[in-house]
């Protein structure tokens, strides 16, 4: 507990503070003070800044983009420890901690907040006929560093429908986060917002750079030709003020992971089909080109919430990152909460959400403050999909549909997709029979059809 004599200097350094910003600041910068002294040559915040403590101090925090991940535009204020005297600003990238939020570090004048938990009514989400996929396999790493527990919902909401929707073993999903636990930032979390159950998402290692590493590594020794890879970042970008320099924040510190060497990374990888990436941190368009230029996949695309030298922003009741969120919620055909989509995302009606169209989704409903931007290596990239349908889908679906529904409606989401992956092999094998079938049909009526109409078309 500070002594009267710490609150009365605590006192004049926050009014300080608060009176240096100008008129136009006073409604969009959140003011926090630390309570604790910073001695002569003590680091403050990330060791990536550089910035250091000249004499005994006490620091106030200025965040001037509070919705922005980081890394933004903050600063540092600087006081006296013993006099309280103002005397030196220094510009930030980031927050001044590693790891979690000191409890030291109050907010004093907080005019952006995070909103309470809207009223929403949620549901079920839309019954979807089950993916097969008929050959290769699919792989997943979803990654985030230093994790607020926004990112780790976003994450969750994308494991969710991998292991539901697009029936990927979870063996082969690589999940990195913060400490390698359900902690975040902002503590531990206990129930995912979405539908207020239990997170799923089975973490296996750190947010670390060396498990980022670790993972590719691993995927060198598993992938294979015909194999599918998606890579999710999320958490806090960097950038350093000049062209090529976006990079992805680790923990436990905030050090950089550079868009070069993580792509010279995943060059390490052997040859197989299609890559898919999608990243949310705050200058990730940084990426695009470096990952496009050395991807080892036959087909390749991008997708990243802002461009290398922008932020990415957060909703409003911090649950969530909007354009990971809303790329998701595509690739889900339904929003966190179950409810329908602003439009349907297969805008070509084929039955799969296409990674372009994913994006363009995305990029339909997205906050206006974020800069999305997409790349990839051809058409097909753009046509990459996590799952894939048969041609014979439109009257299977409608079968299982019949059979499945009663049970869908019964059995808790969790239950009901662990019982679906018991029998989607047999499923898968079926579906290769009815659509060796169907192609032979096809081609039978083809020919019978162009036979029809070359007798009337063709008589001059």
């Amino acid at each position: 507990m500070p002594k009267a004599t710490d609150q009365a200097l605590f006192e004049s350094i926050r009014t300080h503070a608060f009176r240096s910003l100008p008129f136009d600041r006073l409604q969009s910068t959140n003011l926090h003070l630390d309570t604790r002294i910073y001695r002569a040559g003590q680091p403050i915040g990330p060791r990536r800044q550089k910035i250091v403590a000249d004499r005994a101090s006490v620091l106030v925090f200025a965040d001037d983009a509070p919705q922005a991940n980081f890394s933004h535009a903050c600063r540092y204020l600087l006081y006296d420890a013993k006099t309280g005297g103002f005397h030196r600003e220094v510009p930030a990238q980031f927050p001044p901690f590693d790891k979690a939020r000191p409890e030291t570090l109050q907010a004093f004048h907080e005019p952006v907040q995070f909103t309470a938990r809207p009223n929403l009514f949620q549901v079920r989400p839309w019954w979807r006929c089950p993916v097969f996929v008929p050959d290769g396999s699919r792989y997943a790493v979803l990654y985030a560093g230093m994790t607020n527990k926004r990112h780790l919902n976003d994450m969750e909401f994308l494991y969710r429908t991998l292991i539901d929707l697009y029936a990927f073993d979870p063996n082969n999903i690589y999940a990195l986060s913060y400490d390698g636990t359900l902690n975040t930032q902002d503590g531990v979390q206990t129930k995912w917002p979405g539908d207020n159950t239990a997170y799923r998402i089975k973490i296996t290692g750190q947010g670390t750079q060396s498990a980022l590493v670790a993972a590719i590594d691993d995927l060198k020794k598993r992938i294979k030709a015909p194999d599918l890879l998606l890579i999710h970042t999320n958490n806090h970008g960097g950038y350093d003020g000049t062209p090529g320099t976006a990079n992805l924040c680790t923990y436990p510190s905030w050090t950089g992971y550079y868009a070069s060497d993580f792509a010279n990374k995943l060059a390490e990888l052997p040859k197989f089909r299609k890559l898919i990436v999608m990243m949310e941190q705050c200058h990730a368009g940084g990426f695009n080109g470096p990952i496009i230029a050395h991807s080892p996949a036959d087909e390749t695309s991008v997708a990243s919430a802002a461009i290398e030298t922008q932020s990415s922003y957060v909703t409003a009741d911090g649950n969530w990152d909007p354009f990971a969120r809303d790329w998701i919620a595509a690739q889900a055909g339904h929003n966190p909460f179950g409810g329908a989509l602003a439009f349907n995302a297969d805008t070509d009606g084929d039955g799969k959400i296409e990674a372009e169209e994913a994006y363009v989704y995305a990029n339909a409903v997205k906050d206006p403050r974020d800069t999305p931007n997409y790349s990839e290596s051809s058409e097909a990239g753009g046509d990459i999909a996590l799952g894939q349908e048969y041609v014979i889908w439109w009257w299977w679906c409608p079968i299982l549909h019949e059979v499945l529904w009663p049970q869908y409606a019964k059995l808790p989401p969790p239950e009901y997709y662990a019982r679906l992956r018991k029998v989607q092999p047999e499923l898968a094998r079926l579906t290769a029979e009815l659509d060796q079938t169907s192609n032979k049909l096809r081609e039978e009526f083809s020919a019978k059809v162009k036979s029809v109409i070359a007798s009337t078309f063709d008589q001059g």
